[in-house]
């Protein structure tokens, strides 16, 4: 005996690419999406039929910069990562991603975490010991000796990593690649310059173009993908060059490292809300705030441009920083809509096809779309219209994630 369908009619399908589509069916079998239609359907004796009375459907949403054991990061004068003890920073790991479940982001990508943190939450995930996301586990934090992040006094001798390894030459970059995978980490994280909320200046590069293409080169060999904080536009560029596959945050992006993201397919996480979250909580007059308050214009200006391009952006920030607590994901939605004037068919395309094809995963997931994995969202509103109403839990009714309910209030529809 198969298990029953579920069979969404009368719904607002947002499917991840398209313009909306009243009156649409969705239909799942198992974890897969079987049929997605309009008009007449029959169903099934058994079928666990819902009609949502013109409520939206939509895939699961990808957060693509996702530090899971931040908590008020800063706050706590201590070495980077090591704010608390690894087992306690696992139990913080373990509450952020359900907390992005719950927020309706059935995946996320990490942007790096200390104590090899990622890769156990992945197993736990993946085992069923925790509820949450469908995972890509993070690498500490590998750039040079000295790097905007590793700012503990010389005379402490630290021994222990947090969420920073320091390497010096590519040999060094090398190794710690490797052993950053054999620990489990599926996405390499690099520090390659200061800037967008580090006291180090943006222009200041931290890595040699050596040291940069062999940290590159070394992960892909692995089958790992890499990313790196990148600012300034000569680090821009020297990531195109050097093949990265993600670029955070990208203030200094004009129309030639645009046209050169393009031609590499190159992600980029311009990550805003953070910058503009900080900003209104420390106001002007500070050199630090008014060269971040003018990045952020930049990027602003600049963001409608790489779209049109064809730039593969994507969402996610760092979320659990001071002052910017897990959970905010969906306000990142509203800054590109607002403040950039991108229409939110096309950023909740970054925030679901982008980021599963970030993922390595977009024939299985991103869009909805027959033959696709069931990650879906149903929604007491439509986000094309109103993009806010993914800021407010109450009015997703339902999260499905491989098929399974996550949360079910449709009988409530």
């Amino acid at each position: 005996m198969t298990d029953p369908r579920l069979v969404l009619t009368n719904a607002n399908l947002v499917d991840g690419e398209h313009p909306a589509k009243p009156g649409a069916y969705v239909v799942v079998e198992g974890n897969q999406i079987t049929t997605v239609g309009t008009g007449a359907l029959d169903t099934r004796s058994g079928d666990r039929v819902v009609d949502l009375a013109g409520r939206t459907v939509m895939p699961g949403m990808v957060t693509c910069h996702f530090h899971s054991t931040y908590h008020e990061l800063g706050a706590t004068p201590a070495p980077y990562g090591l704010e608390a003890p690894p087992p306690y920073q696992a139990l913080r790991a373990a509450r952020n991603l359900e907390t992005a479940l719950q927020c309706g982001f059935t995946s996320a990508v990490s942007a790096g975490a200390p104590c090899d943190v990622d890769a156990s939450m992945k197993r736990a995930i993946n085992e069923g010991l925790i509820p949450g996301p469908r995972f890509v586990p993070g690498s500490r934090e590998l750039s040079t000796t000295g790097h905007g992040n590793d700012t503990n006094p010389w005379y402490w001798e630290m021994a222990a990593w947090g969420a920073a390894r320091c390497c010096d030459g590519p040999e060094e970059f090398r190794k710690a690649v490797r052993d950053e995978v054999k620990r489990g980490a599926e996405m390499i994280k690099l520090f390659v310059t200061g800037g967008h909320g580090v006291l180090t200046p943006k222009d200041r590069l931290e890595m040699t173009p050596d040291e940069f293409t062999a940290a590159v080169d070394t992960a892909h060999d692995r089958g790992a993908q890499i990313r790196g904080h990148i600012v300034n536009k000569r680090a821009i560029l020297m990531a195109i060059e050097a093949g990265i596959d993600v670029i955070d945050h990208g203030d200094e992006m004009d129309e030639e490292c645009i046209a050169g993201i393009v031609e590499r397919g190159i992600f980029v996480a311009p990550s805003v809300l953070f910058p503009k979250t900080f900003l209104s909580q420390m106001g002007s007059g500070l050199g630090f705030t008014d060269r971040m308050r003018a990045d952020l214009e930049h990027t602003l200006k600049v963001l409608p441009e790489a779209n049109a391009a064809g730039v593969k952006l994507v969402v996610g920030d760092d979320y659990g920083a001071v002052g910017f607590a897990h959970g905010r994901y969906a306000e990142e939605l509203e800054v590109y809509v607002r403040d950039a004037g991108i229409p939110a068919l096309e950023v909740l395309r970054w925030a679901t096809k982008h980021g599963a094809e970030l993922m390595g995963r977009g024939d299985e997931l991103g869009t909805v779309a027959e033959g696709k994995l069931a990650d879906l969202l149903v929604l007491d509103g439509d986000p094309l219209e109103d993009v806010t109403v993914l800021q407010d839990r109450g009015r997703i009714v339902a999260i499905v994630k491989d098929g399974v309910f996550v949360k079910d209030e449709l009988r409530a529809a």
